[in-house]
């Protein structure tokens, strides 16, 4: 257990010494799930210029609430941290989280302001968590039977006022985000969506508004993104 969280992994460029600093995302899993099923993200993210910290929970039975403040203490850990904390812009964070942990992002989001964009993954949230503008990407799954597109996530989108953007797994489960199979899939528009709205880059603003490479992907059945130009 660390600082507020039940410990985790931080993974960072290590040749980024002339690209300033760097934004900062943390990573959170699912009720009842462990840091192995969202730590793929973490280098993924890190190869793109971005310091990440993939953790576990206090306790995998962990609430909304927990997950929230988890996630948060995430953030400040590697704000604080000796060998990164210099190299991340306080003013310049993330949060990813999938299922549970998806709508402890939402939750953040909310509270601190300085998180400019969330990667929630097949949301689940049973409470009021009030307006969210920041940017979100969500990613969903077309069979989720856990926390099922029409009651979670569908009204979750729909109520983003910020920038927001959806890709639905075709044939997915709950847990397709967690598989390894969808990791370049979704790897993708997470790297550009967080380097669109932590870093300010609109060059990355291509690999997010191609229908080419979402709408007509035949491994995405729904895709949908209000910003393109």
């Amino acid at each position: 257990m660390a600082n507020g969280f039940g410990g985790g992994t931080i993974h960072y460029p290590t040749n980024a010494g002339g690209c300033g600093l760097l934004g900062g995302i943390a990573v959170i899993p699912g009720y009842v799930s462990h840091e192995s099923s969202i730590k793929w993200w973490g280098p993924r993210l890190a190869s793109w210029g971005f310091v990440v910290i993939t953790i576990d929970t206090n306790s995998i039975y962990d609430d909304l609430d927990s997950r929230t403040t988890q996630l948060s203490a995430a953030l400040d850990y590697i704000l604080n941290d000796n060998t990164v904390g210099a190299q991340i812009d306080s003013t310049r964070l993330g949060a990813i989280g999938w299922s549970m942990g998806g709508g402890g992002a939402l939750q953040l989001a909310t509270k601190r302001k300085t998180v400019r964009a969330i990667i929630p993954q097949t949301p689940y949230h049973d409470k009021d968590y009030g307006e969210m503008d920041t940017p979100a990407l969500f990613i969903t799954c077309q069979n989720d039977r856990i926390a099922s597109n029409k009651k979670y996530s569908s009204p979750f989108y729909d109520k983003a006022t910020g920038a927001k953007m959806k890709i639905e797994i075709k044939n997915g489960s709950h847990f397709c985000p967690s598989y390894r199979f969808n990791e370049i899939l979704l790897s993708k528009p997470g790297i550009a969506w967080m380097h669109r709205y932590i870093n300010g880059d609109t060059r990355f603003d291509q690999f997010l508004c191609s229908n080419d490479n979402y709408g007509n992907n035949p491994r995405i059945s729904a895709y949908d993104y209000k910003n393109c130009s």
